[in-house]
Formats: structure tokens, C-alpha cells, sequence
């Protein structure tokens, strides 16, 4: 027997609390968070803040001497990789989105792609580095050397690149292209003048974040063989290397505590690095709303 609405009961008084207690609850696990990263940051304070000084961003590791052990070839070598992987995986991710959202049409092929790119955003860097060992230090012989580096991290952020670039391009208002249509401007001009100008905060905000976990993954660089001892700083995108990540890995698998201590200064270095890097893209998104709103 079907029933009337009007033995219909909406129950708000108990979906109002179901809904405050859901949001209580997520809450509570942000709370948990937040106080479990304060414990550890703490920790790392503790043991690696007696450590920092110019003198350990100046100085090259060393096992014989760890009192005067540093991270410079480390630190040079992940601004290394930082820049190259930038310069390549920035232009394709890109110009991949725009073609993609601005060019392409709606038919198998491209959803094909866009489904295959998703994804590759969510595969391990483990397979990554698997990938950028068999292609580039195998296939295309460029041995333990930065640009090897750059382009497996490049392979790993890519994904993320061209997801971001199309979600602020799908994020401008129709009515500006229409708009530059009418006025008789190409395709290319609307993309070039008048598209990416209103996407490139949205752009900008998905390439930091995405650098910034090329910066911390390990993994990747482990598989492709990165040097866990380097004590010089390389010259050119040939040269061998090795990053912050290795460099902290290497030290946690010493037993001394000494080593320990020089890990968690290493791991502040790093966040030093990581930290302003999402507080830029998190400055970036506020004011792109800002503006937005006015």
C-alpha cells in the first residue's frame, strides 16, 4: 500500500543531529590530527633543532665525522631536481589540459585519455620509479644523473599537472569565451588572452602542491638508483646526485643517535623547503577568491 504525503514525516529534528554529530566527529579526527603532527613536530625539534646552523646547510655528509656532518650536496641536489621537473613537467602538463579542455572533442578517444589520466594520478611512486629505471636509466642509458631523476618525478607529478590545469580551465565562465568570440578573436587568442589569465591562480596553486610532493617521495629515486653519499654538488643535469629524501633515509638507517639527531634537523630543512611552498599556494587560492568575490 503506497503512502499519501501527507503520512509523510521529514524527522529534520533528527537529521539536524545526525548532522551535528557527523560534523562533531570530523572535528574530532582534524583535532587528532593536528595534535598528533604537533607531537612529532615537537619530537623533531627536540632532536634535530641543536643541529641547524649554516654550517649543516654548508657542509657535505659525512659517516666519519657526523659532529660536522651537513646537507649541502642534498640540498643543492633537490633544488636540482625541483627545477628541472618543474621546467618539463609544468609546459606538457599544461598544454595537455588546454588541449584537452580547449581543443579536443567529447568523443571515446578523449574520454579514454581523461579516464587513464585520473587514474595515473592515483598509482604508487613505487611504479614510477620502476618506470623511470627501465626507461631512462636502462633504455635511454642517462645512468644515476639529475635529469633521470627530474623525469621520473616528472612522470609522477604530470597526472596531477594536467588534473588541476583542466579543473581551473573548467572553472572559467563559459560567457568569457563567448564573449571573446563575438568579438571575432580566434580560439588561440580566447585561450591565450582571456582563458588562462582567469585560470593560471587555479593553474599555479595544482603545479606548487604537486611540486611539493615531488619533493618529499623517496621511493621513486631509491628505485633509480640515487646515490646515498655524495660529497659534491652537481654541475649539470648529467651528474650524479642525491636529494633530502635520501639523504634522511640514509641517516635513519645509521644506529648511532647522533644520526638520528641529524635525521630530524634534515627532516626540518625539508619542511622548510615544503612549508612555504603550500603556504604560497594556499595565499594564491585566498586571494584568486578574494577577487572572485569582489
Amino acid at each position: 500500500m503506497m503512502r499519501s504525503s501527507e503520512d509523510y514525516v521529514p524527522r529534520l529534528a533528527r537529521r539536524r543531529r545526525l548532522g551535528r554529530l557527523f560534523a562533531f566527529a570530523c572535528g574530532g579526527m582534524v583535532f587528532l590530527a593536528i595534535v598528533v603532527l604537533g607531537v612529532l613536530l615537537v619530537s623533531l625539534m627536540q632532536q634535530g633543532w641543536k643541529w641547524l646552523s649554516w654550517d649543516f646547510l654548508n657542509n657535505f655528509p659525512s659517516r666519519l665525522n657526523p659532529e660536522k656532518a651537513g646537507v649541502k650536496s642534498a640540498l643543492f641536489g633537490t633544488l636540482w631536481l625541483i627545477g628541472l621537473t618543474a621546467a618539463v613537467s609544468v609546459p606538457i602538463g599544461v598544454a595537455a589540459a588546454i588541449y584537452l579542455h580547449e581543443y579536443a572533442t567529447r568523443n571515446r578517444l578523449t574520454r579514454f585519455i581523461e579516464l587513464n589520466i585520473a587514474n595515473l594520478a592515483g598509482v604508487p611512486s613505487i611504479v614510477y620509479g620502476i618506470l623511470g629505471l627501465a626507461v631512462f636509466i636502462r633504455l635511454l642509458d642517462f645512468g644515476r644523473s639529475v635529469i633521470a631523476g627530474a623525469l621520473t618525478l616528472s612522470l609522477l607529478i604530470l597526472p596531477v599537472v594536467i588534473i588541476a590545469s583542466r579543473e581551473a580551465l573548467a572553472a572559467v565562465p563559459d560567457s568569457i569565451r563567448q564573449a571573446a568570440f563575438a568579438l571575432g578573436a580566434t580560439r588561440w587568442q580566447t585561450v591565450r588572452s582571456h582563458v588562462l589569465p582567469a585560470a593560471l591562480p587555479g593553474m599555479m596553486t595544482g603545479v606548487i602542491l604537486a611540486l611539493s610532493r615531488a619533493i618529499g617521495e623517496a621511493a621513486p629515486l631509491i628505485m633509480i638508483g640515487a646515490l646515498t653519499f655524495i660529497a659534491f654538488v652537481p654541475d649539470g643535469p648529467m651528474d650524479a646526485f642525491t636529494a633530502m629524501p635520501i639523504q634522511i633515509y640514509n641517516w635513519c638507517d645509521e644506529p648511532d643517535v647522533i644520526f638520528q639527531e641529524l635525521a630530524g634537523a634534515g627532516i626540518l630543512v625539508l619542511l622548510g623547503l615544503l612549508l612555504p611552498m603550500n603556504a604560497v599556494a594556499v595565499g594564491i587560492r585566498a586571494w584568486h577568491h578574494r577577487r572572485k568575490a569582489w
